[in-house]
């Protein structure tokens, strides 16, 4: 039996890039994976992935910046598999600027869907981490649960233009470390991942005129490039094997913690 088999995960953001990837590793690990995006076509394609493989998987879009969002994800997860095991908070969003040209609309926009709404998540899934643990432990059972937040670099160093991006994602590590504190007595484990460069639409070279807010400028990406010691970003796959132990029973004993998964570059101006 695998070690994850029947477990049952929400992963948010995971139509595409690192969060579709996380989605893919735990299904192939026996976990039932509920897919969360705001863009049905990547979600259902995920979806169908998972089902034909053999595995099990359900769609719940919108954004979790709505509370109401992040309650119907865990509403359904447990009506319709009875638990949730493991939170994966990835869901995030870039609103490029220099902070002196930085509008509130940029920068409210990104700390809702990254802050906010790991803590809406976080909060709504109460009833089917913390007071299952208790209930749990009162039984003497000792079974772990997880949760890990996807942060990033920007958070541990800053970036420059990304003001709004690199203050939500450092919330998100102190958001790790308070709810590793809070819930270690149910036996959750709360732990963070902090990715460098990773090859996703958000740092693909941009396209000024068809999409400006996505991607990075294609000068920039090229000069990140032969800054990587092992020549080449990371790819979602990368973190997602990260995620996969913090998941799993191999990580039982660690909680308030933050892997930086950068390729051994500690520093890069533009982070996604």
């Amino acid at each position: 039996m695998k070690p994850l088999e029947g477990k049952v995960a929400i992963v948010t953001g995971s139509g595409r890039g690192i969060g579709r990837a996380t989605v893919l590793r735990l299904a192939q690990s026996g976990v039932r994976v509920l897919i969360n995006d705001l863009d049905s076509v990547p979600a259902s394609e995920v979806e169908r992935e998972i089902r034909a493989a053999g595995s099990d998987a359900i769609t719940v879009l919108g954004s979790v910046a709505d509370p109401k969002v992040a309650s119907a994800m865990v509403d359904v997860a447990a009506s319709k598999w009875g638990r949730l095991d493991i939170l994966v908070n990835n869901a995030g969003i870039t609103r490029d600027a220099m902070i002196h040209r930085m509008t509130d609309e940029q920068f409210n926009l990104v700390m809702d869907v990254i802050v906010r709404g790991a803590f809406n998540c976080i909060r709504a899934a109460a009833p089917c981490m913390r007071d299952a643990g208790k209930k749990d432990r009162q039984a003497g059972k000792h079974g772990h649960r997880k949760i890990v937040n996807v942060s990033s670099i920007a958070g541990v160093y800053g970036a420059v233009g990304n003001a709004n991006y690199a203050t939500a994602k450092a919330a998100i590590l102190g958001l790790t470390k308070a709810v590793a504190r809070e819930w270690a007595p149910y036996l959750i484990n709360c732990n963070a991942v902090a990715p460098g460069i990773v090859d996703t639409r958000l740092t693909a070279a941009r396209d000024e005129e068809k999409n400006p807010d996505l991607g990075i400028p294609a000068e920039v990406r090229e000069k990140i490039v032969k800054q990587m010691p092992f020549g080449r970003i990371g790819t979602p796959d990368d973190v997602a094997g990260t995620i996969e132990f913090l998941s799993s029973p191999a990580s039982d004993f660690i909680t308030g913690q933050v892997i930086q998964i950068d390729g051994g570059v500690e520093f890069i101006n533009v982070v996604g």
